[in-house]
């Protein structure tokens, strides 16, 4: 039985969930990275993440890296970029894609109060061609030193906490984003899958 606590710390979470910023990983090559992608996503107040992969059971995630924040993220899988791109624009999200060409958007000059999902690519080939040709835009964050690549989790912290800098800054914050009825919906998800050991549960 969820204590008085756990319930007001999950209605806190949940009040602060950004259902419009969303992150994408293409073909992530390490689940130790991509398990650590969720557990950034899940602090930086993000609630959708996107997996591209060719097949079920392509994500195995690593519960000691993650510490089970997948369980406060609705995680959505696609067959191809295409499908996830074309969910993302029937439901009006801007495509960002995060990559290293000259040219692209210093990711700090980027608008992160529109609704956005950041595409990230593999840690070793970067974003593919078509999601370059496909997307809204193209971001990259400078670098000073002689490697001009972040981990990939480092990358996806990096942009996802300029945006929630952002959303703070413009009030976004300070009202549920949330319809009730996905309130309600994951305020029973994970209220009922909360087993209470302090496994990166929300609790204080």
């Amino acid at each position: 039985m969820p204590t008085s606590r756990r319930i007001e710390r999950v209605r806190t979470v949940l009040s602060l969930r950004q259902p419009d910023l969303r992150v994408v990983l293409e073909s992530a090559a390490n689940a130790h990275n991509a398990s650590a992608v969720l557990r950034t996503c899940d602090a930086a107040g993000v609630l959708h993440v996107h997996l591209i992969t060719p097949g079920p059971g392509a994500w195995p995630l690593n519960a000691a890296i993650t510490t089970r924040a997948d369980k406060w993220l609705d995680l959505h899988t696609h067959a191809s970029l295409g499908e996830c791109l074309a969910e993302l624009r029937r439901k009006k999200i801007r495509v960002a894609v995060a990559c290293l060409e000259e040219g692209a958007a210093d990711y700090e000059t980027v608008d992160f109060t529109r609704p956005t999902a950041v595409v990230f690519g593999n840690e070793s080939e970067g974003v593919s061609r078509e999601a370059l040709e496909r997307s809204d835009i193209r971001i990259r964050i400078p670098m000073l030193g002689m490697v001009q690549s972040l981990n990939l989790s480092v990358s996806v912290g990096v942009i996802l906490f300029e945006a929630l800098k952002q959303r703070r800054a413009a009030g976004l914050l300070g009202r549920r984003r949330l319809s009730p009825r996905e309130c309600e919906r994951l305020r029973g998800r994970w209220l009922r899958t909360d087993d209470g050991s302090g496994d990166g549960s929300p609790e204080t």
